[in-house]
């Protein structure tokens, strides 16, 4: 029961960092469009400092593993925010 607890303790302390670490994401992100600069460029920089952080953190090949299951998690829907549609 101990390490069960102790497990769930460490997923939610996980979550909150994740949440907390995303509303930064986010606050920078909104700071950035305010001072004009456009979103696909803000996204394409989020996206190299992301990788360049997992591949420090993980390595090249489980990086490019994960990164070969990116489109059928785009296609799939895991990134659509409802009502956006291209």
């Amino acid at each position: 029961m101990y390490d069960r607890v102790t497990h769930l303790k460490q997923q939610f302390a996980a979550d909150d960092a994740r949440r907390a670490a995303l509303d930064y994401l986010l606050q920078a992100w909104e700071e950035a469009i305010l001072d004009g600069i456009d979103g696909d460029c803000v996204a394409n920089a989020a996206l190299f400092a992301a990788f360049k952080e997992l591949v420090a953190t993980y390595g090249e090949e489980p990086v490019a593993r994960f990164a070969e299951r990116l489109p059928e998690r785009v296609r799939n829907g895991e990134f659509t925010v409802k009502g956006t549609h291209q």
